[in-house]
């Protein structure tokens, strides 16, 4: 009785997610250094005048995050140098990946992440183990 048991838990477990730069293909995050978020009001959290409300406008569907905000790792060496705020470049290739900044910035989805280090989704390749 405890095989079927076993079995069930293999089978609904997930496999885990790393992200790879996608010019060299290093690694550079894994599912476990994600830092979540929950999503804002999308598009009207970035509006010049956010108090004045139009009722004609419609209310749209929430936004998917284009970015990823990770803890800050070893990798990071403008982190490691003591900076408050520089570009997040991968080790292999120097390609840019993302921003830090550690008095935050503002998600894509409208929401406020607080110390914000971002990696840009289209600069990442995600893969499953």
């Amino acid at each position: 009785m405890a095989e079927p048991a076993s079995t069930e838990l293999e089978t609904t477990t997930k496999p885990p997610v790393i992200y790879r730069c996608k010019k060299c293909r290093r690694i550079v995050a894994s599912e476990e250094n994600i830092v979540s978020h929950q999503h804002g009001k999308g598009e009207s959290s970035f509006k010049w005048k956010k108090r004045s409300g139009n009722p004609w406008e419609k209310e749209k569907q929430p936004v998917d995050c284009t970015s990823l905000f990770v803890e800050p790792m070893k990798w990071m060496e403008a982190v490691q140098e003591g900076h408050v705020e520089e570009k997040l470049l991968c080790m292999g290739c120097n390609a840019r990946l993302g921003y830090f900044n550690w008095a935050g910035m503002q998600c894509s989805c409208g929401a406020w992440v607080n110390p914000a280090f971002q990696l840009h989704k289209s600069r990442l390749d995600e893969c499953y183990m």
